[in-house]
């Protein structure tokens, strides 16, 4: 019998795609921020364009300046919308969002008065200030992908090899915890 742990698996795959067992091993907490819209009213495409090109902006900014504190980010479509974003902290989501120079607030004060009223979209957001030690991932035969794009990502092995043990490899030992 051949234990997995030993076999040799090339990195990557011709498509991107790393064969790797991997985890994210962070010492730095970071916030996830889900966003999206829904569909309601198929028939104002004015209105649903003007959001999705506000929304276009708004990354386009976010990817030019990594200083902003976006980290990484998906987005998946159809009638119900979702971007997961990581970012650096609340603390840099939160001052994007405010920022009247940077393309939010502006896209914001057209929610409100124009767009927002017509009922053709709905809008939402959910977020999650995570700490060290208070998450655990695996990716295996996959891309960089979700927190795997913002690394740094790792072998899952040894103590990382089980959710239980990455999440146990990340939260400080009581000794480093009283000490602190």
């Amino acid at each position: 019998m051949v234990d997995d742990d030993t076999v040799n698996i090339p990195s990557f795959t011709g498509n991107g795609v790393d064969a790797r067992r991997l985890t994210v091993c962070r010492d730095e907490g970071f916030v996830v921020f889900l966003i999206g819209a829904r569909v309601n009213k198929w028939w104002m495409l004015p209105v649903l364009w003007a959001v999705a090109m506000a929304n276009r902006r708004m990354m386009k900014e976010l990817a030019a300046d990594p200083e902003a504190g976006l980290l990484s980010y998906e987005a998946y479509g159809g009638r119900t919308t979702l971007s997961v974003m990581y970012w650096r902290s609340y603390e840099h989501l939160q001052r994007y969002a405010k920022a009247k120079e940077r393309q939010h607030a502006p896209a914001w004060r057209q929610w409100i008065r124009r767009w927002g009223p017509t009922g053709a979209i709905g809008i939402w957001h959910e977020t999650y200030v995570v700490e060290p030690g208070s998450y655990e991932c695996v990716y295996h035969h996959m891309p960089p992908f979700g927190l795997g794009r913002v690394g740094p990502r790792v072998p899952a092995e040894g103590a990382l090899k089980t959710g239980p043990g990455r999440l146990a490899a990340g939260r400080p030992t009581p000794a480093i915890a009283a000490a602190s």
